[in-house]
């Protein structure tokens, strides 16, 4: 079978296409025909290679190649002796930790996948799981959002940043959100109570009455250079939160290292799959509680997901980008 493999590293990198034998399933498993996956702006590091610099020389510390992308929908193709969730046949969506996702055909573990309805498209359940379960997460098992509280969310027309908002909204809460100008109509329709171009303004300039809760998702290179440490919106972020408030970070991976003052909680995590949370992310789509937002989809191919990558780092965008074998396949045909 084919799968899309990272060849080398750069900006966006060189993805070719690699035979590769069909995964073998354990007891646990689902083999996927993928349909449609997406872009992950945690890729950054790795599609560069910056993360896998070796201290001495300079040189590279993994092996080429890589594959990328963890989000999956698809049809499920056959499962392990133990599977009891799904059977071939059904639709399904999920996330990947053990292989990348731009490939014919990936097994993925049976709690990490959810099924989901005819009337969700695979590109918007290719483009949930990663961002909806950080979101979902991010929010109530770290965040511990409650009905009335105020959150700031830290680069609301992103991914992460308009699913969260809307889930805040949708808790009760009061939501407050920084994005560029152009992208105020869309946060606001999406739920946001306040707005400001963090371009423009310093957010502790603005926020007179201090926040409950910050989710951060804004990726800024000098937290890669310091090791993970706070970046500049991290720190402001700080002064906004109230004494004993909480500050998530998705992005910040050294942040635990570092204590806080004001008995401010912080966290810097990264999702856990499971499969009740997926089915929760399924039915708020379903019921339209929750709006996947795609920026733009390209085929799932070398030159698409090169292409996207390349997207990804262009303003303006808001959401998510997808890829997608339908499209791939479509253009072939033509």
């Amino acid at each position: 079978m084919k799968a899309i493999g990272l060849t080398n590293f750069g900006d966006p990198g060189t993805f070719e296409e690699i035979e590769v034998n069909l995964p073998d399933l354990n007891e646990n498993q689902v083999l996927v025909e993928v349909k449609a996956s997406s872009i992950n702006p945690g890729d950054e590091p790795l599609r560069t290679g910056k993360i896998f610099r070796s201290s001495v020389g300079g040189q590279w510390s993994e092996k080429l190649p890589i594959f990328l992308g963890s989000d999956v929908a698809g049809i499920v193709k056959a499962v392990g002796e133990k599977v009891s969730l799904f059977q071939a046949g059904d639709r399904v969506m999920g996330l990947s930790i053990h292989s990348g996702a731009y490939q014919d055909f990936i097994a993925v573990d049976e709690e990490h996948l959810a099924k989901f309805t005819e009337n969700i498209s695979y590109e918007i359940a290719g483009a949930a799981p990663t961002i909806a379960l950080t979101a979902k997460q991010a929010l109530f098992d770290y965040g511990k959002l409650l009905k009335g509280q105020r959150v700031l969310i830290q680069g609301g027309a992103g991914g992460v940043g308009h699913i969260t908002i809307q889930l805040a909204k949708n808790h009760g809460a009061y939501v407050i959100t920084t994005a560029r100008k152009n992208n105020h109509d869309f946060v606001k329709a999406l739920g946001a109570d306040e707005v400001y171009d963090y371009t423009e303004f310093d957010i502790a300039d603005i926020i007179h009455e201090k926040v409950d809760l910050v989710i951060d998702t804004v990726m800024e290179a000098s937290i890669i250079e310091n090791n993970g440490a706070l970046g500049e919106v991290g720190k402001k972020s700080l002064s906004v939160i109230r004494d004993n408030g909480k500050y998530v970070s998705i992005v910040s991976f050294g942040l635990n290292r570092y204590p806080m003052e004001r008995s401010i909680e912080a966290y810097f995590f990264q999702s856990k799959p499971n499969h009740s949370d997926f089915e929760k992310i399924v039915d708020w789509i379903r019921m339209k509680e929750l709006q996947i937002h795609i920026d733009k989809i390209y085929p799932l191919s070398p030159h698409g997901i090169s292409e996207a990558y390349i997207h990804s780092k262009k303003q303006p965008k808001k959401g998510r980008i997808s890829v997608s074998g339908i499209l791939n396949k479509q253009n072939n045909q033509s």
